[in-house]
């Protein structure tokens, strides 16, 4: 069974909102908690199964940056349990942002398990070593503080923002109180233009604009 990725609602100090987006209604679920901030990288969200995948809208049209992801779950899949599935972005092609030196192209940020919780970040990271993918560059992490997130750098020219969890285990109905994101301030969505316009691949650490896969 497919299981879209749920929506991730805007800090209030976030900038970047769309016209379909939304601000976390408070920050109860946050506030007190170990949590750990990541960087957010500009891709397309990807969950991967067993025998499966999809974008976060459940599309499955081809497109060469779906091909390479597709053939990196088929270099782990088996390793995924029945039911759960591995949720990360796929950074292959360049969308609004260019990256020069990324670890992979395919960079673990949650585990869901075959009772829809998201495992803790610690476990995602033991998968991520696991199998042999990178996870989102680690920002701060701690007990929540307003102040310190607020003073997080967000470079435009390479960042799209970051995200904010909490470190232990998310049950799917809980994950709009404890996940958030900054989004920076004109930061260009091309989900329909990236897809439509020719593939230019990011390029790997120490393989320039090399494709690999």
């Amino acid at each position: 069974m497919r299981i879209k990725y749920p929506s991730t609602l805007h800090l209030p100090w976030s900038p970047g909102l769309q016209n379909d987006d939304r601000r976390i209604g408070d920050l109860s679920g946050l506030i007190g908690q170990d949590i750990v901030v990541t960087e957010k990288l500009d891709g397309e969200n990807t969950s991967l199964y067993r025998t499966d995948l999809h974008a976060r809208s459940l599309d499955t049209r081809p497109h060469p940056s779906r091909t390479w992801v597709k053939a990196e779950r088929g270099r782990f899949g088996h390793e995924i349990p029945d039911g759960w599935r591995l949720c990360g972005e796929n950074v292959y092609a360049v969308h609004s942002l260019r990256y020069a030196a990324l670890e992979g192209y395919f960079y673990l940020f949650s585990v869901w398990d075959d009772q829809n919780v998201s495992r803790p970040w610690d476990e995602v990271k033991a998968w991520a070593t696991r199998l042999g993918v990178p996870t989102p560059k680690e920002l701060h992490r701690g007990i929540w503080d307003e102040a310190a997130l607020k003073e997080i750098s967000v470079d435009p020219e390479c960042m799209e923002g970051y995200v904010v969890r909490v470190t232990g285990q998310i049950p799917y109905a809980e994950f709009p109180r404890r996940v958030a994101k900054f989004v920076r301030a004109r930061h260009v969505q091309t989900d329909q233009h990236w897809l439509s316009r020719p593939v230019e691949a990011n390029g790997l650490a120490g393989e320039g604009q090399d494709a690999g896969g």
